[in-house]
């Protein structure tokens, strides 16, 4: 008998002060069109994402602005398959419009 994979809907929700985002690709992009490996910005010391819940306490961010954040904050978490980063709000830099 063959067992029918079941899908997990597993959601995380931020509480007081914190933030979940998901982290984008480190490979960049240049202007002239050359594409950085994830490899060579390793070495910056911020990192982009999108947020994607917001705690109840949180002001200035929605669930979709694009961050900007330091590398070493908050916590790493797997859902899913998708690794997501749980970060304090005073720990965002500033939102990316693009």
């Amino acid at each position: 008998m063959i067992e029918e994979s079941r899908s997990v809907d597993v959601t995380l929700e931020p509480l007081d002060e914190h933030v979940v985002v998901q982290p984008l690709s480190d490979e960049t992009e240049t202007r002239a069109g050359l594409i950085l490996p994830a490899s060579a910005a390793e070495a910056a010391p911020c990192r982009s994402g999108i947020v994607t819940a917001v705690g109840p306490d949180v002001t200035g961010v929605d669930a979709g602005d694009k961050v900007l954040y330091p590398r070493d904050v908050g916590y790493d978490v797997r859902l899913g398959g998708i690794d997501v980063r749980v970060i304090h709000r005073d720990d965002l830099i500033a939102r990316i419009h693009d």
